[in-house]
């Protein structure tokens, strides 16, 4: 499944209504470590189509950044049925992220 671009207008159906675990991605096109765990974001929306994949640019969705608190990026934060059940900053091994997930 490909990595959904989330935003303000798509956030309550695409992550709070979900019938799948969902993983957010908050990024800025600027952050190196971002670019970096990017293909790895990329990779676990391929290989894994129970998991809904999101990217969220705090650049272009400051709302979405503050709903979540978002200090530093990335950050990865899992949903699951509404809520929020973990969030970790900073580059993370795909294992990590997926055991956030499982």
């Amino acid at each position: 499944m490909a990595v959904i671009e989330i935003t303000s207008a798509n956030f309550k159906t695409e992550v709070l209504e979900s019938d799948k675990p969902v993983l957010l991605d908050f990024w800025a096109s600027w952050c190196g470590p971002c670019r970096m765990l990017s293909p790895v974001i990329d990779e676990i929306a391929e290989e894994n189509p129970d998991i809904k994949v999101g990217k969220v640019n705090v650049d272009e969705q400051s709302s979405l950044a503050q709903k979540f608190s978002i200090m530093s990026i990335p950050t990865i934060a899992v949903i699951k049925n509404g809520q929020t059940v973990d969030i970790k900053v900073g580059v993370r091994p795909k294992q990590e992220i997926l055991s956030m997930v499982k």
